[in-house]
């Protein structure tokens, strides 16, 4: 498929075959065992009728993929909360234990690579409900009391095998998908993709039959069931195509969506404009009322919202949702110790759009009101492969909070770059280049346009555009956890300035010095730096707070 990534990844623990072993329940991606490491997905074909009243799934997926090293045995992930369950391929049963989280599925001899392989698997039973979706997922189960339900799934932490059968790790995206629902009557289900049809049955019953023409990662598909009534406005992305707007709201909630398309609208006009156009504009953008606050699946993002603006004008949880499609659904990361460029990314387009509303001074107090939730206690991207607990939700300070600094270091480490490079033109171009590395790539809806990308991939761009060596940045601020120091010194008319950093290694990170009102750019070449200070003057160093630092 498109988005595998090749022989970097199949390699992690293909050394030999391993005895079969359970998955953790509660986290997705890590290490890739050689029996998922074998087989590239191409597509998935996922059936499912939803029960409300039962709380029940029905479901079948078919998987197509092909051999990538020979095998006989392949390994799909599948919560041990789904009992029933049957694999076939071309009708006919695969043996297969279940440990764990795991289907270890006996194709009866060794498939050779470039095989195809179709393979089956039908499943009955309850799925698991989230306890704090979406950050603990799982199904949400609404009763209306009316006797309709409104319904969803979050799974970014668990992993997309909460509730159908997946090859759940990051690296692998199939190049396609369907999925289709069953619902009770009165109810549209909604999910990732173009609607191809709908189909109404005498037993009370209707089917939405929805295909994603382009990748998918796993916690990126979602399903969202409820009364819902449609609010549109009609949208031109930047590329010249037509992309109507829908939002799908509870009918008591319809005026409030009517209200914030225009916002909307403008948030992706906004995206459009800095990053590059919409990358999923072949299928649909849409917005989807959600039992929990939000994520961003893709052409479909959850808000579960008050439908409120923030301070500074506007709806946070659409925007950082929608900057999602292009940072986690256009670039995705293969492993996720490289989170932070999709949570990072995202937190700092909520402070360039405060600053497209409000100009440089709302930029900034944006930046300032998440200052605070730095914890600087685990390098922001680790040293090895990371599952989701280990690289997020996992992730503690001292007290035992959770450690967000995926977010909001990686948020405020763009920022002080943005500083460093001293050249914004630049600097916008190179996130352009993270999303569209080739302007022609923007031209693209059939799917070649997504790709995976790592840290090393957006040092080496952010180098390539504004022609600085930035990795001395880099490691200090995402592969170790504290903070540098800057010392300063005054004697006479001489300010003498000098960074501290906790591996002892120089930075040349430039700062800024107010004298007086007027601001100056002091460099520090190896670290250190001087300039000229009348006596008696005012100084204040860092006025507009450009640097991430300790004190």
């Amino acid at each position: 498929m498109l988005r595998l990534l090749a022989l970097s990844l199949l390699f992690v623990a293909v050394s030999a075959h391993a005895q079969p072993r359970a998955s953790d329940p509660s986290s997705s991606g890590g290490e890739l065992i050689f029996e998922q490491a074998a087989f590239d997905v191409t597509y998935y074909d996922l059936e499912l009728e939803v029960l409300p009243d039962q709380r029940a799934l029905n479901g079948s997926l078919t998987m197509h993929a092909e051999v990538t090293i020979p095998t006989n045995t392949v390994v799909l992930d599948l919560d041990t909360t789904f009992t029933e369950v049957q694999v076939t391929e071309a009708g006919r049963a695969l043996a297969f234990e279940r440990h764990g989280g795991r289907l270890w599925i006996d194709l009866g001899r060794t498939r050779q690579s470039g095989e195809k392989l179709i393979v089956r698997v039908e499943y009955d039973g309850q799925p698991r409900v989230a306890p704090n979706p979406p950050w603990q997922g799982g199904f949400t189960w609404v009763d209306r009391g009316d006797g309709t339900w409104w319904v969803g799934v979050s799974c970014q932490g668990e992993g997309a095998d909460v509730w159908w059968p997946v090859k759940d790790h990051p690296s692998d995206e199939p190049d396609s998908l369907r999925i289709s629902a069953t619902v009770p009557a009165r109810h549209t289900a909604v999910s990732a993709g173009r609607l191809r049809g709908t189909t109404d049955h005498s037993d009370g019953r209707r089917t939405f039959d929805w295909f994603v023409s382009t990748p998918i990662n796993n916690y990126g598909l979602s399903l969202y069931v409820a009364p819902y009534e449609e609010a549109t406005i009609p949208y031109t992305s930047t590329a010249g195509e037509d992309l109507p707007i829908t939002f799908y709201a509870l009918p008591e909630d319809v005026e409030k969506a009517e209200r914030l398309l225009p916002q909307i609208a403008d948030q992706l006009r906004f995206m459009e404009e800095v990053f590059g156009p919409y990358p999923f504009r072949a299928d649909k953008y849409a917005v989807a009322q959600s039992p929990y606050l939000g994520m961003e699946h893709q052409t479909a993002i959850a808000y579960g919202d008050t439908f409120t603006d923030n301070e500074f004008g506007f709806d946070w949880l659409h925007l950082h949702e929608l900057a999602h499609e292009w940072w986690g659904n256009l670039v995705t990361v293969p492993d996720w110790r490289h989170f932070w460029v999709h949570e990072g990314t995202a937190e700092y387009v909520e402070a360039l759009y405060a600053e497209r509303l409000g100009g440089p001074d709302a930029y900034r107090r944006y930046l300032l009101s998440k200052r605070g939730r730095i914890a600087n206690q685990n390098p922001v991207v680790p040293g090895e492969s990371r599952d989701t607990q280990e690289a997020y939700f996992g992730r503690r300070t001292p007290t035992g909070a959770t450690d967000a600094d995926v977010y909001f270091k990686g948020m405020w480490f763009l920022h002080t770059l943005r500083w460093a490079v001293n050249d914004d033109a630049s600097f916008m171009r190179a996130l352009r280049r993270m999303t569209y590395p080739d302007p022609s790539m923007e031209t693209v809806t059939d799917g070649s346009q997504t790709r995976f990308a790592t840290t090393e991939d957006f040092q080496r761009i952010l180098e390539q555009e504004t022609g600085d060596d930035l990795g001395d940045l880099f490691r200090l601020y995402l592969y170790q956890p504290h903070l540098p120091r800057l010392v300063t010194e005054r004697e006479g008319d001489v300010l003498r300035l000098r960074w501290e950093t906790p591996e002892g290694y120089p930075i040349d990170l430039p700062v800024e010095v107010s004298v007086d009102g007027e601001a100056k750019r002091a460099p520090m070449s190896g670290g250190q730096g001087e300039i000229t200070v009348p006596l008696g003057a005012e100084v204040a160093i860092d006025p507009n707070d450009w640097l991430l630092m300790e004190n």
